[in-house]
């Protein structure tokens, strides 16, 4: 009995070569908890369509992957002076941040991220004359640039990475190479047509691997049902029991990731109050699970536990039985499975 990944893997795939074809030369991501998949199976899904490079999180990931995947390793999180040295093979390329990230890099492989209106990390243009003699003692792979999501302010991705190559090119550094993020595929191709001289490499993760949200589904088993009455007691602490119906155990608890949700920022007042309705109701134990019984998602009993959860289903609703499977809405991102089907 388990927390199962259902993969549709012909569609899967489907999904996987409609992107590759969008974005040519594309950097597949793998970092976190594999959207959801693991590192071993999404290096083995890029071997198997032939990518000659893998990006990933950290050093340490990075350490992992070299023996799942046999071409080039890039490490998305910039390298720091005086950071816990992790032994890599010379197909590992660093992202760096920094000029004295560069020159701490002395005969490496490096990307050199460039400060995108993210303002998360990078190189900033006062910064590029600098770089201009750093460089000189690395491997240049190309330059990187990281998008936000949404723009508040009229412009576009291309016209911020446009105006970077403007940046690179006023400072006579080498243009062979340019990986980007969160650009969209005619995005991409106009920057290919206005510096034809320039190789972009679009950095993909979430569009790749979960692009097409019914190509997976996440269901847990049921492990145990208990008819209850009102009022009768249960669990760790000893609650009532809000009406007469089933406590229904199923597979998926802290342990996979259920009953974690990361914040969510919220544009307009409907989400805001949804949200606002969410709060009030978890201020008197009333939680709605991420398991769906009967066409609806059911309420935790209590809150999750290590491996297992305890959902409440009321009597207006059939009784399931132990063996049945529950779809579970999970995020990828923050999800361990038990098992992987492929079907």
């Amino acid at each position: 009995m388990a927390l199962t990944l259902y993969v549709d893997t012909q569609r899967w795939r489907a999904h996987q070569q409609s992107v590759i074809q969008q974005f040519p030369g594309i950097v597949p991501v793998c970092k976190g908890n594999g959207y959801g998949f693991g590192h071993e199976r999404l290096a083995e899904e890029v071997t198997r369509f032939g990518s000659d490079l893998l990006a990933v999180g950290t050093t340490y990931e990075a350490a992992r992957a070299k023996d799942l995947f046999g071409g080039d390793l890039l490490v998305l999180t910039p390298f720091r002076l005086g950071e816990e040295p992790v032994p890599l093979p010379d197909r590992a390329i660093r992202s760096v941040s920094s000029v004295e990230g560069v020159r701490g890099l002395v005969g490496a492989r490096v990307v050199v991220e460039v400060m995108s209106s993210m303002k998360r990390h990078g190189i900033h243009e006062e910064d590029l004359p600098k770089l201009h003699a750093a460089i000189e003692d690395v491997r240049l792979e190309g330059f990187a640039i990281h998008l936000p999501l949404d723009r508040g302010d009229g412009t576009t991705g291309v016209d911020e990475v446009a105006a970077w190559m403007e940046r690179l090119r006023a400072a006579h550094l080498p243009l062979h190479t340019m990986f980007v993020s969160h650009l969209k595929a005619d995005e991409l191709a106009r920057l290919q047509q206005q510096y034809p001289h320039t190789r972009f490499r679009a950095r993909i993760g979430t569009r790749l691997w979960l692009g097409d949200h019914d190509a997976t589904r996440y269901r847990g088993s049921v492990l145990d049902v208990t008819p209850v009455s009102k009022g009768d007691r249960f669990g760790y602490r000893q609650q009532k029991v809000p009406g007469d119906g089933f406590l229904v155990v199923v597979a998926g608890g802290t342990s996979h990731g259920v009953g974690l949700e990361a914040p969510k920022a919220l544009h307009g007042m409907m989400p805001r109050a949804k949200g606002a309705a969410r709060a009030g109701l978890a201020t008197v134990n009333r939680n709605l699970s991420p398991f769906v019984w009967a066409g609806k998602q059911r309420w935790f009993a209590e809150p999750p536990h290590m491996q297992c959860s305890i959902l409440f289903v009321p009597d207006d609703a059939p009784a399931p039985q132990v063996g049945d499977e529950l779809v579970a809405h999970l995020r990828h991102t923050t999800t361990q499975f038990d098992r992987l089907v492929d079907h």
